[in-house]
């Protein structure tokens, strides 16, 4: 495939899937990519505690990203391999409907096509890839890592039963986005409260107020 034929309409989505893959490389070598951080999990729960059964929201959440992957490795490294693997992809099923139908499919239906073929090829290979790179000291970490950090609520009230949306920084200083239930149970914690993650239970972490620490030596 030469780069006139890549530039063509049909297949144009996968040409910006390859730039963009290019840019974020380039800004992942500069160091840019840690500025934006991309919220490391760049929102993957999608404000699932906006609805009272935010706990059941966020085991199917956390069920679609292990199917897809998502966590193996930083969302960015996720992200390029899903780029790259998109725009290869594309261009080589357009290249097989030129051969064997005469012409190249319209771009949007090849874009659908493959992107339903990209995901799963994403996840088979990203997990191989997720375990070499902890070894290789990449900012890939391990879920229960985060136990002992301080996270910060970002989002609603969290009590028992019902966990708050908190960032929390790993060691490598990128941020995650979990969800957060009082570890005990009569206590409560609002939006900005600083909190220690003191447990986890599948996916909703349990947290002590930081402002409660302090104050328990007074009682």
């Amino acid at each position: 495939m030469t780069v006139m034929g890549l530039l063509a309409d049909y297949n144009l989505p996968f040409a910006i899937a390859f730039g963009a893959m290019l840019l974020l490389s380039v800004m992942q070598i500069i160091g840019v990519g840690d500025l934006f951080d991309l919220d490391a999990d760049l929102d993957l729960d999608a404000d699932v505690d906006a609805s009272p059964d935010v706990g059941g929201s966020a085991s199917i959440m956390g069920g679609i990203t292990t199917l897809l992957g998502l966590g193996r490795v930083p969302f960015l490294i996720w992200l390029m391999v899903f780029l790259f693997l998109f725009a290869s992809i594309g261009v080589g099923l357009q290249s097989l409907a030129d051969d064997f139908l005469g012409a190249p499919l319209d771009a949007l239906l090849a874009a659908v096509i493959t992107f339903g073929l990209t995901l799963p090829v994403t996840a088979t290979l990203v997990r191989p890839l997720g375990r070499i790179m902890p070894q290789d000291e990449t900012d890939a970490v391990g879920i229960d890592s985060l136990v002992g950090r301080r996270a910060t609520i970002t989002t609603g009230k969290a009590r028992q039963g019902y966990p708050a949306r908190a960032k929390v920084h790993d060691r490598y200083g990128h941020v995650h986005h979990v969800m957060v239930e009082p570890h005990e149970a009569a206590s409560e914690m609002h939006e900005g409260d600083e909190v220690l993650l003191v447990r986890r239970e599948g996916q909703t972490f349990f947290g002590v107020p930081l402002a409660e620490r302090k104050l328990a030596p007074l009682n």
